[in-house]
């Protein structure tokens, strides 16, 4: 998953690998509150190379040109992707640019120190200059100053060049990614150093461990499969906000969580260790306590070949414990009135009304839902005040944990042990 250049910068910023100053451009109408001083350079932010070389950056020197020249960029397909959003950025003069990556190298089983003295848009020219540095034992800044002498660099170039490794490195193993590359690095006339691009491929299956790298995924670019089944179809107040989605298959695990990233990981971890996921709905963070427990309904109801459903969920501890809560209002329907006679300052929820008038619905006698027939119910959730919750919950079939490994592990049981029996 290769996250776009202004989101790549933000990790370089954090880690302190010099970037220029910047700005998100969502429409041309925002150039009009541009904080930067001109002239500024527009990227498109795309995701495939050749950008350049297409039309995709340009350099404007006022208002006008840039309003003109954003139009065009966001209307301009580069290898048929079109840009939903545009990078303005302070120009720089460079005299040299340079070549770095760190990269994880399958065929070695270890990371890799990638560096060329001639950077740029001219692939052949940073190929055939490239050197590179295993990284076989524990990292140190010997592996990094020999990358920098290796592509020729001496002195202070060097020692700069080799800070800016190491900090690569520990953004590529603190973040658990696959590739950061810096291509190119600027060098100016006074030696300083800036990157003036960078490119970024996170691993799917390390995102449960960092939440901020879920929040930089652009969802729209993304894209699964769909059939006809695949639509969820929320409560009526609901319909103009739910981003959830379902993949009908064959299984029997149904999977909820709060991002396409977060999905994607939790579905290929399920299949990595033997389950047969059958859909995921993907619930809005601006409304997640309401619209799980509309998904908890639908899935029980509409599918009765669900067996297990795993919520993997990572928010703020507040949103947790209100996930929480939506869990036991969904099981429990006295749960929340419970909780309002501990309380009596505190408004009954709209969620938990619906909730607990649609169970009387479905508990009815023309309607009889009896509690055998839920799946079992296997969440994770890291944070929050959980454990009340937990303690009224311990004769229900639900299972907790916050660890991912854990949590994926108990679904492949769970799941297993209903297939045989």
């Amino acid at each position: 998953m290769e996250l776009l250049e202004y989101q790549a910068k933000e990790l370089f910023r954090g880690v302190g690998i010099p970037v220029l100053p910047s700005q998100r451009i969502d429409n041309p109408r925002d150039i009009r509150r541009l904080q930067l001083d001109y002239p500024i350079v527009l990227k498109s932010q795309v995701r495939v190379g050749g950008r350049g070389k297409a039309g995709g950056i340009r350099f404007v020197e006022n208002t006008i040109d840039a309003i003109a020249a954003a139009r065009t960029i966001l209307n301009l397909a580069i290898a048929g992707e079109y840009p939903q959003v545009l990078l303005a950025e302070a120009r720089y003069d460079a005299q040299r640019e340079l070549f770095l990556a760190v990269v994880l190298d399958y065929q070695l089983k270890c990371p890799v120190l990638l560096g060329s003295i001639q950077g740029g848009i001219d692939v052949e020219a940073v190929v055939e200059k490239m050197v590179k540095v295993a990284i076989k034992d524990e990292f140190s800044p010997f592996y990094a100053r020999r990358l920098a002498s290796q592509m020729g660099l001496e002195g202070e170039l060097l020692q700069s060049v080799s800070e800016i490794v190491q900090k690569m490195y520990d953004l590529f193993i603190f973040k658990d990614l696959d590739l950061v590359e810096i291509n190119p690095l600027g060098v100016s006339k006074d030696s300083e150093l800036m990157a003036l691009d960078g490119k970024i491929t996170v691993n799917e299956y390390a995102l449960g461990r960092h939440p901020d790298l879920i929040s930089l995924v652009d969802l729209p670019q993304i894209s699964v499969p769909v059939s006809e089944k695949m639509l969820f179809q929320p409560a009526e107040f609901l319909s103009s906000s739910l981003e959830s989605k379902l993949i009908n298959q064959a299984g029997n695990v149904g999977i909820i969580t709060n991002s396409i990233g977060l999905a994607l990981a939790s579905w290929d971890l399920l299949c990595q260790d033997g389950a047969i996921p059958n859909c995921c709905a993907i619930v809005n963070d601006s409304e997640i306590p309401t619209q799980l427990e509309l998904a908890l309904e639908q899935l029980s109801e509409e599918l009765d070949e669900l067996e297990v459903v795993l919520i993997n969920i990572l928010t703020d501890s507040e949103t947790t414990t209100q996930i929480g809560e939506a869990i036991a209002n969904y099981l429990l329907p006295d749960f929340h009135q419970n909780r309002l006679s501990r309380s009596e300052d505190r408004l009954e929820r709209p969620t938990a009304l619906i909730s607990r008038s649609r169970r009387e619905i479905r508990q009815s006698p023309s309607k009889p839902q009896p509690e055998t027939q839920l799946p079992q119910l296997v969440i994770r959730l890291v944070g929050g005040e959980l454990d009340l919750i937990r303690e009224r919950l311990t004769a229900m079939p639900v299972h907790w944990t916050d660890s991912l490994e854990e949590a994926v592990s108990l679904t492949v049981s769970l799941a297993n042990t209903e297939i045989t029996d």
